[in-house]
């Protein structure tokens, strides 16, 4: 009787232990988050990952949001070209959203420049995570790959691009560039010309400070004389001043009197052109007293001719025949 219930008191305990740890696994389970709704993604890179591990966390500006699930090698057939592709789970609890990430979540977070970068956790441990961020003037460049997830793009960091600037740069041009450069410069300096610059230099501003010692010494010799031209130029300034009402005066008066000498000009040749119109009493009486003068010249002039043929005529009177 003993020994069942013993047996009971046994199974009791194993089965409450066992009741015990699925609800601590369930606890723990939900704790971490590994219960929640995720949605799994895929990223392609071209740099080496070393220092990225399963379980590194990927970030969206600093705030963790999902874990890095898994890291595959793909080796492009056609192009011979290594690519490592990232794959992580991503959860919507840490962001307060009106619903869980979905895949059409994310595409739209894609459209609006969603992009993913290789970042050092620490620069002592050298181990890198996932950082998501907003870069809207990047492209879309998306490697085609054989998955069911949806890609995130993914862009170089500042320190991957100014890697590879200066592993496309052509050292070995730019060595040979530059020696030959220092060949030309030293031949240069070499050169009688270069050599002969230091005392032109100096001869140059030997002459310059000459130069300036004779400006200065005409400055003072000529600053009085420069003094009394400023003067008189003053002075003269003045006088012309003054003088200028005085002149403006004299020239108002003279144009009164020229305009009333020129109104009675134009009167006076008014009243000429009234005596020698064409039908002007004067003009008449001037023609009558000139025809009237013709006749008497004429008359003096035919009694001058019969003088001179009869000279008796003037006892005698004039002859009939020389009527």
């Amino acid at each position: 009787m003993s020994d069942e219930r013993a047996h009971s008191v046994a199974i009791g305990g194993f089965i409450i232990g066992a009741l015990l740890i699925a609800l601590a696994t369930l606890l723990f389970v939900l704790g971490s988050g590994l219960g929640s709704d995720r949605t799994r993604v895929v990223m392609v890179f071209d740099s080496s990952v070393k220092g990225l591990s399963v379980g590194a966390p990927v970030t969206l500006r600093g705030v963790e949001i999902g874990q890095v699930t898994g890291i595959n090698l793909l080796l492009d057939s056609n192009t011979a070209k290594l690519i490592m592709q990232v794959e992580a789970d991503l959860s919507g609890e840490s962001i307060q959203m009106t619903e869980q990430p979905s895949v059409a979540l994310i595409d739209d977070l894609i459209g609006r420049g969603l992009r993913a970068q290789l970042n050092l956790q620490s620069l002592l441990t050298g181990l890198l995570y996932v950082q998501l961020d907003f870069h809207p003037e990047t492209p879309v460049a998306l490697p085609a790959i054989d998955t069911e997830y949806t890609q995130i793009p993914t862009i170089p960091t500042e320190l991957e691009r100014i890697v590879s600037q200066i592993e496309g740069l052509d050292i070995a041009q730019m060595a040979a560039d530059l020696q030959s450069i220092a060949t030309n410069v030293n031949a240069f300096v070499q050169q009688a010309p270069f050599q002969q610059l230091p005392a032109d230099i100096g001869q140059t501003l030997a002459s310059l400070r000459s130069l300036t010692a004779q400006v200065e010494s005409t400055l003072s010799t000529a600053g009085p004389g420069i003094d009394r031209v400023l003067d008189n130029s003053n002075t003269l300034v003045s006088e012309a001043k003054n003088a200028l009402p005085k002149l403006t005066s004299l020239l108002e008066d003279n144009m009164k009197v020229l305009r009333s000498a020129t109104e009675r000009f134009e009167g006076t040749m008014g009243e000429i052109d009234g005596l020698v119109s064409a039908d002007s009493a004067t003009t008449y009486r001037l023609n009558e007293a000139l025809r009237e003068l013709a006749l008497a010249g004429r008359a003096l002039q035919m009694l001058a001719k019969t003088l001179e043929e009869q000279p008796e005529s003037l006892l005698r009177g004039k002859s009939e025949n020389s009527q």
